[in-house]
């Protein structure tokens, strides 16, 4: 992949893994989504290629759902270390 798919890929992934995060996770800017983002996706194809996931003719759809559901947990984790809340008291 190239350095501007990733980028795209990873906003793409970012977004969809802040939309299946359980919970409110809207508390993260979107520089860490985007982090989050390309994170899920660079490990997600590590992880499916690791777990024998090969290219296809077409669109790799368990590779992606792997890089959604890392970039979810990424948004998971960046939420709870960020510490960032919209609660008011």
């Amino acid at each position: 992949m190239e350095v501007i798919g990733v980028i795209i890929a990873g906003i793409i992934i970012g977004l969809l893994g802040k939309w299946v995060a359980p919970g409110n996770r809207d508390n993260i800017p979107f520089w860490l989504t985007l982090v989050c983002g390309v994170g899920g996706v660079l490990i997600g194809y590590y992880v499916a290629g690791l777990l024998g996931v090969k290219d296809t003719p077409g669109i790799d759809w368990l590779r992606w759902i792997i890089s959604i559901v890392l970039a979810a947990v990424l948004v998971v984790i960046a939420a709870a270390v960020t510490g960032r809340s919209k609660t008011t008291t």
